[in-house]
């Protein structure tokens, strides 16, 4: 798997990103094990996680996977906060208070004195973002974490950062994390035109639309039981539209015509913008893990991507799907 810069940093990272949002709920730890070996197998480096998934459960899979199998030195280690994690009125949010508590926590769970890239998982309302990213300055000083990075910020969200770290000697952000795939193109307006002018990575998640670019939902036909559109209802708002499924329909079937599969096409789709550093990719299985991956092996030129079915340049089906909520 190739490597590649995360934006203008000399961080270096795998072509495809190892998502854990499904370890501790679609994935036994078991499985988890498995997915990460047959990662690094094909040799993926970057796994990333939050505080969230599973409250705390998926970096406590990663933390021992990594103690066990030796491998913190060879992958590089991502993980978020923001999340409500107890019942206590400065459980959640990125308040200092927060932030410093909640990289503890993080680090007790992944075993580790130290996170690779650590990033805000939203935008905060109630916490001034110079609190915020004062307290992430202090913990790369401190030695706590090495890069910084965000997820799910509007354009003038992340212009705001970098403003500030520009204004104060602050440590910039090294990435952004947003949503993107053929059902959602909004980054495509604001966030990656700034990423491009200011040299970060964009690992963006999502790329199968919540397996919506797989084909296996159908208009007509009831959800698969235990699908994430069925167990999710933030999935289902995000992408079940008569739109998405108009495009689903049109995108299954380009990937019939050129012989591979949906979940490939889509992957390829991502990888052919090239202001995406990396895709996050997830999955509940092996086969789901073996099936995705294998888009690596598409190459699609520009002209052939612009014919792929897609929504509009700029444009989402379903709901407002970054800005409101955390995923």
């Amino acid at each position: 798997m190739e490597v590649l810069r995360l934006g203008r940093s000399g961080l270096k990272v795998s072509k495809i990103c190892l998502g854990t949002m499904t370890f501790g709920r679609e994935a036994d730890e078991e499985t988890s094990f498995k997915l990460m070996d047959r990662f690094v197998e094909l040799g993926g480096t970057f796994l990333d996680t939050a505080d969230q998934y599973s409250m705390g459960g998926s970096e406590e899979i990663v933390g021992r996977w990594i103690k066990k199998r030796d491998m913190r030195d060879k992958v590089v280690l991502a993980t978020k906060v923001y999340t409500e994690m107890g019942p206590g009125a400065n459980d959640g949010g990125l308040s200092r208070i927060h932030i410093l508590r909640g990289v503890e926590d993080s680090l007790r769970r992944l075993q580790t004195d130290v996170i690779d890239l650590y990033q805000i998982h939203r935008w905060d309302t109630e916490a001034p973002p110079e609190e915020t990213a004062e307290a992430l300055n202090d913990l790369v000083r401190q030695g706590k974490v090495r890069y910084i990075g965000c997820s799910n910020l509007k354009g003038w969200h992340l212009a705001k950062y970098l403003q500030l770290a520009r204004e104060n000697g602050w440590s910039r952000f090294t990435s952004i994390q947003p949503i993107y795939s053929a059902l959602n193109r909004g980054i495509e307006s604001e966030v990656l035109p700034l990423c491009a002018e200011e040299g970060l990575g964009v690992i963006c998640y999502n790329p199968l639309a919540g397996g919506m670019l797989t084909g296996k939902y159908r208009r007509g036909q009831d959800l698969p039981e235990g699908a994430r559109l069925e167990a999710l209802d933030v999935y289902y708002q995000r992408y079940y539209t008569e739109q998405a499924l108009d495009v689903v329909e049109r995108f299954v079937g380009q990937a019939s015509e050129r012989g591979v599969t949906p979940a490939q096409l889509a992957l390829a789709w991502v990888l052919g913008e090239p202001r995406i550093t990396c895709p996050i990719v997830g999955a509940r299985s092996l086969d789901q893990l073996e099936d995705t991956l294998g888009g690596l092996q598409i190459d699609l030129s520009p002209e052939e991507r612009a014919q792929i079915p897609a929504v509009p340049s700029g444009r989402w089906v379903g709901e407002d799907p970054v800005y409101d909520r955390v995923y």
